[in-house]
């Protein structure tokens, strides 16, 4: 069971804007400028370096080796990670640690200042030298503690907001012409008095999984300014190494040992960073163990969870757009849907109760209905406090239809597993079905000829984005609601001039013996299996353009084959460890896919784990690699972060919805088929499949006699008149090509004969397949019909 009152997870470190760098040799939130004479040393173009060296905390530090000319300038700026804006509003000392290979005097050390938000307005500068008034010894790390109050109550500080600070900033002062070579750790801005000690850890746990254990204790007052020291003994408490530290309030200590049972003992100590320490806490022991395929899913399962539940936004509910989103408040609405559908599974594991989940999802929305919505869709990223929009980029500040209907696969999943009689599960389906029928799919058409939906639409820019929604891709599943909507609904030609680009998403290829249906290329990013079918099952849906769960199979296998070959030659790649689609890397984001031009050696657990109920034994397979072999750097409190780069030496510090949310949801569907099995339930789903044409049939499988329902279509023995018995009351409508072009009878060609069956005759038709469409009871039905 997880944790859900007394134990929450912090998770960030409010206040911090540097602590470690998770990439070699420089730190991805800083970067290092000069102007010339002047020179500051940087990383890879504008990032400052950092070194394993020296390291006051953790294990490295950052490094800025200047010179100061005359004429010149320098400055290196510590933004917090993830870029994100820091509130130090309720902090009371910006704190750093310094280290100097060789004395540097008080006259020589640099500026410090901040930059905030709007804009790039900057704090005034103040000289390190009031602070340090004897310089910087050599050899020695030094504390050094900078009261915010000089900041907050300067007069002559304008236009700067202390609650949305980006970023620490070191400059140019003195123009000595010397160089000179600083370590800085640990910049941080923190509450409290700095020099008292603090109380030790309480309420301790521990739990043993198969190659690391997890530790947890109570969350301690004044927590961002204190650190937890994790000491482990592996001879039954006779001697302590450390281990790692922490400002959290729980630890995973990836031992790497299994094969038995391995006993450890754990104590703890926390400490201000400037060395006041508490007494150690009382001794904890755990075991390490072997663990069995249904043990390791469940582990990962109720790990990635976390992102979800005991990381949501406390207003909303939802999901923030990555694990370094909290202090902008950032959520998002498409992995917010993702994330709703891990509340099923979370239930049936017993990781929640169903009443814990009622009672999230009412809040997530209740919060939903009060959002800023355009025509009903909403932003891609929403203030998870207000609910009002966060552009995505300046002209996206409106609706984004493909996150909206990431979000509604999502809802309605919900909507048919929460189906007891009770008060609260009925309004949770009635409240998703208002939100449901909101939602204007068919103004996203643009205009009444354009044969496609839109991506975007902006109150303030209309259609200036201007992103027509064609496959193969993840918009699947944004056609099929659209198609499906009861309200707004688009034409169901539309999912194949749209989605399917009028035939263009046909690939049928062969790359490494495989056959590929859709999609250029090698088929793409592995997200465009998942994303549209966490609901939607591709078991068994065959149409004209592919066999879906064969063809998101073979996309899967090309992608294994391809990191087995390894054309680029990357360290790590094997048939174990593969996984390419859009994540986080070295350089930023990128859509990985199996193509040495949009391969960079980064290889995503999301899209192996993903890809589980397509290649069950080779994302088992990825799964125990990732966990056994990279779990050191690459598991953490939420699960696996989102990717890594072994080529490289780069292990992503971060999680992002987008990329959590399919892991738990395709592995249930591998495992139980309880997302797939509840979306189907939809009754607005079965309709929009049978008006799209697929209906999950095969088309070759059809022959000159149908009998599907209560409709009986076929063509009579003269071959040039096709006799259409319809049930009572109904009305033919009219006959349509697969693309939905509405075929031109003549009047005579229609023969009523009785109140139930129509005859057409077919003289001068193409032989091929067509749909056949009925009025029954106000509502339109079709059904395939066969000429030959």
């Amino acid at each position: 069971m997880i944790c859900l009152l007394n134990c929450s997870l912090s998770y960030g470190q409010n206040g911090v804007f540097f602590k470690d760098s998770q990439n070699e040799g420089f730190y991805d939130s800083g970067l290092a400028f000069f102007t010339s004479p002047s020179t500051l040393a940087q990383f890879n173009g504008d990032k400052i370096p950092t070194n394993t060296l020296f390291a006051a905390e953790g294990t490295n530090s950052l490094e800025l080796s200047w010179q100061s000319a005359s004429g010149g300038d320098w400055s290196a700026i510590v933004i917090a990670p993830g870029f994100n804006f820091q509130d130090i509003t309720d902090k009371d000392t910006l704190f750093f640690y310094a280290y100097s290979p060789l004395t540097i005097s008080a006259s020589n050390l640099p500026y410090i200042f901040m930059e905030g938000d709007p804009g790039v307005t900057k704090s005034n500068k103040y000289d390190l030298a009031q602070f340090l008034p004897a310089g910087l010894p050599a050899e020695e790390w030094i504390p050094v503690k900078i009261p915010l109050k000089i900041f907050f109550d300067d007069p002559t500080q304008t236009g700067i907001n202390f609650n949305l600070i980006k970023a620490i900033i070191f400059g140019q002062k003195n123009a000595d012409n010397v160089a000179h070579t600083v370590y800085i750790d640990f910049v941080a801005a923190l509450a409290g008095d700095l020099s008292t000690k603090p109380s030790a850890p309480e309420d301790l746990t521990a739990k043993g999984f198969e190659r690391h254990t997890e530790l947890r204790w109570n969350q301690l007052p004044g927590a961002s300014s204190i650190i937890v020291d994790i000491y482990r003994s592996s001879d039954s408490g006779s001697t302590f190494t450390k281990v790692g530290e922490t400002q959290d309030s729980i630890y995973i200590d990836f031992t790497g040992e299994t094969g038995r049972n391995i006993d450890f003992t754990y104590k703890f100590q926390s400490r201000k960073p400037t060395g006041a320490a508490s007494e150690f806490s009382q001794n904890i022991n755990v075991a390490t163990h072997d663990m069995t395929d249904e043990q390791l899913l469940d582990m990962v399962q109720e790990y990635t969870f976390r992102y979800f539940w005991e990381f949501a936004h406390p207003v909303s509910g939802l999901a923030y757009e990555r694990n370094t989103s909290v202090s902008s408040q950032t959520v998002t609405s498409g992995g917010s849907g993702f994330g709703i559908m891990a509340i099923p599974v979370a239930i049936e594991r017993s990781f929640i109760t169903r009443q814990q989940g009622i009672n999230r999802v009412l809040k997530i929305i209740n919060f939903l209905d009060g959002a800023d919505r355009f025509h009903g869709a909403w932003s891609h990223w929403l203030n998870g406090s207000t609910g009002t929009v966060i552009p995505f980029f300046e002209e996206d500040n409106g609706g984004d239809l493909v996150e909206t209907s990431f979000l509604i696969q999502g809802l309605l999943t919900l909507r048919e597993y929460f189906d007891g009689d009770n008060a609260e599960e009925k309004e949770i389906r009635d409240k998703i079905t208002a939100l449901w029928e909101g939602v204007e799919w068919d103004w996203y058409r643009q205009k009444p000829t354009d044969g496609h939906l839109t991506w975007h639409w902006s109150p303030n820019f209309g259609w200036k984005i201007n992103h027509a929604l064609h496959g193969w891709n993840e918009v699947m599943i944004t056609y099929m609601l659209a198609v499906a909507s009861p309200t707004h609904p688009i034409p169901s030609n539309l999912y194949h001039s749209g989605w399917a680009f009028n035939g263009a998403i046909k690939n049928d290829r062969t790359k490494y013996g495989i056959d590929i249906s859709l999609g250029s290329g090698n088929g793409g990013p592995l997200f465009f299996t998942h994303y549209s079918f966490l609901g939607f099952n591709p078991n068994g849906y065959i149409d004209k353009y592919a066999n879906y769960f064969n063809n998101n199979r073979a996309q899967s296998l090309i992608n294994i084959a391809y990191c087995t070959n390894n054309p680029g030659n990357y360290q790590g790649y094997s048939k174990n460890c593969w996984g390419l689609t859009a994540s986080d890397d070295p350089d930023g984001y990128l859509a990985h896919e199996p193509d040495p031009a949009k391969d960079n050696g980064t290889i995503s657990p999301t899209a192996a784990l993903s890809s589980m109920p397509y290649t069950p034994n080779e994302s088992l397979a990825a799964l125990r690699h990732f966990y056994q072999e990279h779990g050191d750097r690459l598991w953490g409190t939420m699960g696996f972060k989102d990717a890594f780069n072994v080529s490289r030496n780069w292990y992503a510090s971060s999680y992002l919805a987008i990329d959590q949310g399919p892991i738990i949801v395709m592995i249930e569907n591998y495992r139980t088929g309880l997302l797939w099995n509840n979306f189907k339930k939809n009754s607005e789903i079965g309709d929009a499949l049978e008006a799209i044409n697929n209906g999950g049939v095969s088309i070759t499988a059809i022959d000159k006699k149908m009998l599907l329902d209560e409709f009986s279509i076929y063509p009579n023995p003269s071959g040039n008149i096709v006799t259409i018995l319809l049930p009572e009351n109904a009305k033919f409508y009219g006959l349509y090509t697969l693309d939905g072009k509405m075929i031109a009878l003549k009047e005579e060609s229609i023969i009523k004969n009785g109140s139930n069956e129509v005859r057409i005759k077919i003289e001068g038709i193409p032989t091929g397949t067509y749909i056949s469409t009925f009025i029954v009871n106000n509502k339109m039905a079709s059904r395939k019909i066969i000429i030959q």
